[in-house]
This record gives structure tokens, C-alpha cells and sequence, in this order.
């Protein structure tokens, strides 16, 4: 059996982050996917898809994506039954992440100033300020290989 769906478009609300009782992180989000494709002399219609995840992806996801942001998902398609307010059996379908990526310009991503907020207390790595005369020139005889 083969369950594969991925998916790209962007983020309709902030992301909602729960915990369930045993600890356990979850979050649930939609995102707006346009269509590839309009007749002639319409607009291209959009499609509102729900989505969630768990654990170390549901953190990551909170941390870096919010309202807007251009989100790329993999997962599967989950269905579930459920009863309404109004006592009537209703059907969900989402998709369920395994992996999440970044897409878009960076400048507009949020997540790229988060991430640069949190890199730059650390240290610029250290370079050689070496000369090239500095080094010695090896013959093939000196080469280990």
C-alpha cells in the first residue's frame, strides 16, 4: 500500500500547539494550496488543506513557521470519524507530517530571523590568515596514498 502526499503552499492562522495528557506535543495547522490550473476567464481556485504534527516536528514547526509562511509537508492522509455539535457523524481528512521544509526567499521567511537571532551570540569561526609561501610543496613521493 503507498499513502505519500506532499505539499506546499502557505499557513492560513498561527499554528496551534497542544500537548497531550501524556506529554506528548501536537499541532494542527492549515495551509492553502492553489490549484495548477483555471479555465479560461476564471480565478484559480484554492484549496484548504489541514494538517498535523507530533512531537519533535510539531516544536520545530511552531517555532519557525506562523501566519503566511510558505511551508513544504510530507506525510500521509489520515482520516478520522467524529461526531458534531450537533450529533451528526462527520469525516476529517488531513494530512499527517513526517518531514517539513523551508521554501521561499529567505528575506521573507520569519524562521530565517529566528535562526539568525539565535546564531549570532555564537563565535565566527576562526580561519588561517596563512600566506601561500607559508607551505611546503609535496612530491608525489610524500603523499600517504
Amino acid at each position: 500500500m503507498l499513502n505519500c502526499v506532499v505539499l506546499m503552499g502557505r499557513l492560513v492562522r498561527d499554528p496551534e500547539l497542544r500537548t497531550t495528557q501524556t506529554g506528548i506535543s501536537v499541532l494542527s495547522f492549515t495551509i492553502a494550496v492553489d490549484r495548477p490550473y483555471a479555465k479560461q476567464g476564471e480565478e484559480r481556485q484554492t484549496d484548504f488543506i489541514d494538517i498535523v504534527a507530533w512531537r519533535q516536528t510539531a516544536e520545530f514547526i511552531n517555532r519557525f513557521f506562523h501566519k503566511g509562511s510558505l511551508i513544504a509537508v510530507q506525510g500521509a492522509l489520515q482520516t478520522r470519524n467524529y461526531e458534531d455539535k450537533n450529533g451528526i457523524k462527520r469525516k476529517a481528512f488531513e494530512v499527517v507530517v513526517d518531514k517539513v521544509s523551508f521554501c521561499g526567499p529567505k528575506s521573507e521567511s520569519a524562521a530565517a530571523n529566528r535562526i539568525e537571532e539565535m546564531t549570532a551570540n555564537e563565535p565566527e569561526p576562526a580561519f588561517s590568515n596563512a600566506e601561500p609561501d607559508d607551505f611546503e610543496t609535496l612530491a608525489d613521493d610524500d603523499l600517504p596514498f
